[in-house]
């Protein structure tokens, strides 16, 4: 029967039309009636409720960024999962803040300018119209009151404001913390000049305050300010002529964008004394329910070691130089054959390089250089067209060259040959190491290649051949002087003996250093927040009085940075404001009558808007403060559970594992330390999502075609192999991102024009477990819309769409499976599990098949529908009889404990053969329920890329299941 008879036959079959239908309704009306508004306990969004508020649920989304390109069906997976959350949350009867936003600002869309002359805030806010639509048209819940852009004027005012409050603080380690028992907290800067002047806190120098010059004062006091200016190397890109981020550069030394060279530079720039949270990031993240994977991420990131600063002395061309070295392990001293610096490293300046090679020099240290300051000057040109990635990518064959100087070893004064080489950098301890290729594989390589002596300080195993290096623990050996032994003791004994012996002797001490390095906070770009600072003719900085905020970007008919040659080394960044001298130059009163003042010219980089959009979230319209203390304290202040306060749920790629969340935890601890903020943390809980990926197919010319054109075609002979044909020809199938280039893209509005958005929804839950990436298969949508489709003819008449559920009571065994299915579903939803609540769903909707389904069963199966497939929900919660939206009704509950009470029977589930899992089952259960079950395991969904070719069902104790 053709789909055209079947719908004349069938007037309210849910097809993809009526769903279409239904969802546009109920979409009109949600915004019509402000379904998912979220009232605030004061101000503007307080609704005139004076009640008390329920209990509070913040969750949120990472900002996306308003692609020109619009989504594909992977982008809305982890907007899905959320809404989802914050559906199940409302009808737990809490008061749920959920809605999104835009980081607008970046490189992009003014790269995108430069190309079309269109003004990037035009593009941007076409864009961002483009994704609200295509959000809203999957029926995501977001309270439409609290959105904005980064690049809305308010938004950059409270922006600068914050970055303000940064500049005008300094932190002090010995001061209280605001949390119990803690210690350190950024304070104003006016604290710290009051204790300059009464004396209470010592000057660097040990002079007074004043006898200071008044230029001296205000040195001493931006020495210490969290927002500094200094001259900071940058990845210099001419062809894009502008600055990048490290993120922005590929391993290669690239532009992610673009792919032209990236150029080290030292270029004066805005800081962010990040480094003195070092502790406190670290520390903290035992407050916060994260996955562990980010922790040691972030932990790594910061790279806390202990360890000891040894003084070398490094015998230069003309004069000695005092060359320290931080090393973790001090008690290999004895052991260290070679010293290596960064090519940045001051040793190397051309007045400390010898002339001509030291007699003796190995030809394997020269790099057929002929003397070596020529051979320093040609690696030093060769590391800065690398990026930090590529140099410190442990997996690549370790470069570098002999500087012609060497260094006495301060535990047996040998000469220590000193080279550069730039998997040593300057952002990591003092950028100068000892090397001790004995016990470290990465200087054991080194040493094998250049030559160098080996000497053991550790005694290996019995029968260790040396063929790589000895990195475990034993017995010191080799290691003693006329005045110190550390020979038999252990490591840990060596480490503490010899630094003391180094720090009685002025040659070392022990000490703590960070990977960590202070936050770069300058873009040389037009499309970015202006900071909220100038400066007089002396260059010194000034800020800005709040009554001056915001500092609105000048309009420019070019944003296009001064043409650069891609390769020009010698190039330097010009930022476009630059060229603006009409906004630049202004004439300002700041205190001390009218003077000429000149703007800053570089911009804040994209981070900055990103770094705090959260709490802005909780009070979009406020005036007077980026949100009211009694808004903030409500949505996220510490409460049972949740002793640092923060989001309750925040979710998003574990791409941003590192840099927007250790950048936003600092912007938000300094708010806390000068009490703006009630909670000490952003976002309490952290879930990262998988990726929707897909296939993409080649040509034999290995050209990209269109992957919905490509045909399965089932080997002849049974064996189950299969062909990719395309126009008849085959072709080669790979497995990976999706991408307009790869021809792969399928969009969330073709979904759900063809299946409507509710199929859509439910199919992205049920691929799979939300931490774990899946593959796209759009011909495996099909069954989430039977899903629903069944679902709908169990509570609808499909030829006159009248309700056609009983009153009459459950019996046992519906009522039974029923409260099992509630528990569940409860319990999954709770934990993010949405797959498996699916699949518990579809086999209690299978067993309502064929019979008159009870309201009970009916209106508890819809609500637990509520959270995934909130359209059809509404639809069959209306024709149930209800007048108000399904959206704030209670969950179900389970009202008699013993239902839940019943005789399982264990279910082997294998894949090809082998046993992935065990699942509890009733005695009874359907072939089809305990597939589906089978199916929806996390245990078996790592086996599976797809749909099953066969299942094999011995219901209720085996299932194989062959991929």
């Amino acid at each position: 029967m053709s789909n055209e008879t079947m719908e004349g036959t069938f007037p309210y079959r849910y097809t993809a039309e009526l769903a279409n239908a239904i969802e546009a309704k109920w979409q009109d009306r949600w915004e019509a009636e402000g379904t998912f508004n979220a009232p605030n306990p004061v101000g503007e969004l307080a609704d005139g409720k004076d009640e008390l508020l329920p209990e509070s649920y913040f969750l949120l989304d990472m900002f996306p960024y308003p692609s020109g390109k619009g989504l594909h069906v992977g982008h809305p997976l982890g907007y899905i999962a959320t809404d989802t959350v914050a559906r199940y949350q409302r009808m737990q009867g809490k008061n749920v803040l959920y809605t999104m936003g835009f980081d607008a600002f970046g490189l992009p869309a003014e790269q995108f300018a430069v190309q079309t002359g269109r003004h990037p805030r035009a593009t941007t806010e076409e864009n961002i119209a483009t994704m609200r639509k295509q959000l809203r048209r999957i029926g995501l819940s977001h309270e439409a009151r609290r959105s904005f852009a980064t690049t809305d004027i308010e938004y950059v005012k409270w922006t600068q404001w914050i970055f303000l409050q940064i500049f005008n603080s300094w932190y002090d380690p010995q001061a209280a913390g605001r949390m119990p028992g803690s210690k350190g907290r950024a304070r104003h800067i006016d604290e710290l000049i009051a204790g300059y002047a009464d004396g209470s806190i010592a000057l660097p120098d040990g002079r007074k305050w004043d006898e200071l010059s008044a230029q001296e004062q205000r040195d001493a006091v931006d020495s210490r300010r969290l927002a500094y200016i200094d001259y900071a190397p940058v990845n210099w890109c001419p062809g894009l002529g502008t600055v990048l981020a490290n993120e922005e550069v590929t391993n290669e030394g690239r532009s992610e964008r673009g792919n032209f060279p990236v150029f080290k530079r030292k270029l004066r720039q805005w800081m962010m004394r990040i480094t003195e949270y070092s502790d406190r990031l670290a520390a903290d993240l035992d407050l916060v329910n994260w996955p562990d994977k980010v922790r040691s991420m972030q932990r790594n990131w910061i790279g806390k070691s202990f360890g000891a600063n040894v003084q070398f002395t490094a015998h230069g061309r003309s004069k000695d130089t005092q060359l320290t070295v931080f090393t973790t392990r001090p008690d290999t001293l004895f052991g260290a054959t070679f010293m290596v610096v960064s090519p940045e490293h001051p040793l190397l300046a051309a007045e400390n390089i010898p002339q001509e090679w030291p007699a003796g020099t190995r030809e394997a240290w020269k790099d057929g250089a002929a003397t070596p300051r020529e051979a320093v000057a040609a690696y030093q040109a060769q590391a800065m067209r690398k990026s930090d990635a590529d140099r410190a990518d442990t997996t690549k064959e370790k470069t570098g060259v002999f500087t012609g100087i060497y260094a006495d070893n301060p535990v047996n004064g040998k000469l220590t040959p000193v080279f550069t080489a730039d998997y040593v950098m300057m952002s990591y301890g003092t950028g100068a190491i000892m090397a001790v290729p004995a016990h470290d594989q990465r200087d054991f390589d080194f040493a094998k290649k250049f030559d160098l002596d080996i000497i053991a300080t550790m005694k290996p195993a019995e029968g260790f051949t040396w063929e790589t290096a000895w990195v475990e623990d034993g017995e010191i050996i080799n290691s003693e002087n006329s005045e110190i032994s550390l020979n038999g003791l252990t490591k840990e004994s060596g480490k503490a003996k010899i630094t003391q012996w180094l720090s009685e002797r002025g040659l070392g001490e022990s000490t703590i250093t960070y990977r960590l390095r202070d936050w770069l906070f300058s873009r040389q770009r037009y499309w970015g927040e202006p900071f909220p600072v100038v400066y007089d003719a002396q260059g010194n900085v000034h800020a800005l009085p709040e009554s001056m905020l915001p500092v609105n970007l000048p309009d420019t008919p070019d944003y296009s940075p001064r043409a650069f040659d891609p390769d020009d080394a010698t190039s330097s960044p010009e930022p476009p404001l630059g060229r603006l001298q009409d906004w630049v130059n202004v004439e300002l009163d700041l205190g001390e009558g009218p003077k000429v003042y000149q703007r800053d010219t570089n911009t804040m980089p994209n981070w900055a808007g990103s770094c705090w959009y959260e709490l802005r979230y909780l009070d979009p319209n406020h005036d007077a403060a980026f949100c009211a203390p009694e808004n903030e304290a409500y949505w996220m202040g510490p409460k049972e559970g949740k002793a640092c306060g923060g989001a309750d749920l925040y979710v998003g790629g574990v791409e941003h594992a590192v840099l927007h969340l250790l950048y936003a935890r600092f912007w938000h601890k300094v708010l806390f330390d000068l009490g703006f903020v009630s909670s000490c943390e952003p976002f309490h809980e952290l879930f990262n999502q998988g990726y929707v990926q897909a296939y993409a197919y080649t040509d034999a010319r290995g050209q990209y075609v269109p992957a919905d054109e490509v045909e399965e075609v089932p080997a002849a002979d049974g064996s189950g192999e299969v062909t990719y044909m395309w126009q008849g020809e085959p072709v080669d199938r790979e497995y990976g991102k999706m991408g307009k280039s790869l021809k792969n893209i399928v969009t969330p509005d073709e979904m759900c024009a063809e299946y409507g958005a509710d199929t859509f929804r439910v199919y992205e839950m049920s691929m799979g477990p939300l931490d774990i990436s899946r593959p796209w298969e759009t011909r495996a949508v099909v069954g989430s819309q039977r899903f629903l489709q069944r679902l709908w003819r169990n509570l609808i008449d499909e030829k006159t769409g009248a309700l056609i559920v009983t009153e009459d009571a459950l019996d046992l065994q519906t009522a039974k499976i029923l409260a099992r299915t509630i528990h569940d579903v409860s319990a999954d939803y709770a934990a993010m599990r949405v797959n498996t609540a699916i699949a518990k769903m579809i086999v209690l909707n299978n067993h309502l098949t064929g019979q008159k389904v009870p309201r009970e069963a009916a209106e508890a199966l819809v609500k637990m529908v509520a959270p995934v497939a909130p359209h059809l929900a509404e639809e069959l919660w209306e024709k149930l009889g209800h007048q108000q939206s399904l959206a704030h009704a209670p969950f179900p509950q389970v009202k008699d404990p013993s239902l839940l009470v019943d005789d399982t029977v264990t279910c082997v589930v294998q894949v090809c053969g082998k046993v992935r899992d065990r699942l509890e089952v009733a005695p009874n259960i359907s072939e089809s329920e305990l597939t589906d079950l089978a199916l929806a395991s996390e245990k078996v969904q790592q086996y599976l890329n797809g749909d099953p070719r066969k299942v094999v069902v011995r219901a209720p104790k085996l299932i194989n299941i062959v991929p």
